[in-house]
């Protein structure tokens, strides 16, 4: 959905390639009692180092250098809102991405705009949603979708998570994706766990601290 562009700290450049973007749907899960098991080790898991890779005006040079049709309304290509969507903006390491995508919409009242960017290795791309009000400058963040941590990272979370949980609880199923959440909740995962594409396929979402080794939360869906 998003083309994608090279940026850094200092700003964007332009590139062909684009690629897919979007918010995955949340399922309705009712929240299980969490299952406990004797926690294994975490030194074989890659520890998050999170940290907020750009600087408004990078931000503002990704907005203006936007390929996405439509690319992204005036009204937010301000000094004010790329500082704020900045702030708000976090990478697994800390590092820009490889590669930086823009787009946005305005309505009656407020705006929207995404932000998506994938770094060199990662297992997916992290997606930003903020909404803002161009009338004051104020920029709420409303969604994330982060999968921009290093893609081996996601076969030590599948076996950390399995060494956590009781035996046979995962049976028949496989690691469909994992999601890294930011700070204050740096080193959480979800991870979505299938039997199946089927529909009515068993379902199994697990919040992971890697870095405590304990599972926080089991939703059976």
């Amino acid at each position: 959905m998003l083309a994608l562009t090279a940026a850094s700290c200092g700003g964007t450049q332009q590139s062909p390639s684009a690629a897919p973007f979007s918010i995955a749907a949340t399922a309705t899960m009712t929240p299980a009692a969490t299952d406990h098991a004797t926690p294994g080790p975490t030194s074989a898991v890659r520890l998050a180092h999170p940290g907020r890779p750009y600087t408004g005006a990078a931000i503002l040079a990704a907005m203006r250098g936007s390929t996405r049709p439509g690319g992204v309304p005036a009204d937010l290509e301000t000094r004010a809102v790329a500082a704020a969507v900045a702030e708000r903006v976090w990478s697994w390491d800390g590092q820009p991405w490889e590669r930086i995508s823009a787009g946005g919409a305005c309505g009656p009242s407020t705006c929207t705009l995404e932000l998506a960017g994938a770094p060199a290795g990662g297992a997916g791309a992290d997606l930003y949603l903020f909404e803002v009000d161009p009338g004051s400058g104020r920029v709420t963040s409303e969604a994330t979708d982060l999968h921009g941590h290093p893609g081996e990272l996601e076969r030590q979370l599948d076996a950390l998570a399995r060494d956590l949980l009781p035996q046979g609880r995962l049976e028949g199923m496989a690691l469909a994706s994992a999601r890294w959440l930011p700070p204050p909740d740096t080193d959480r995962y979800w991870l979505a766990y299938r039997s199946g594409g089927e529909e009515g396929a068993r379902a199994v979402d697990v919040l992971l601290d890697a870095a405590a080794g304990e599972i926080v939360e089991v939703r059976d869906g």
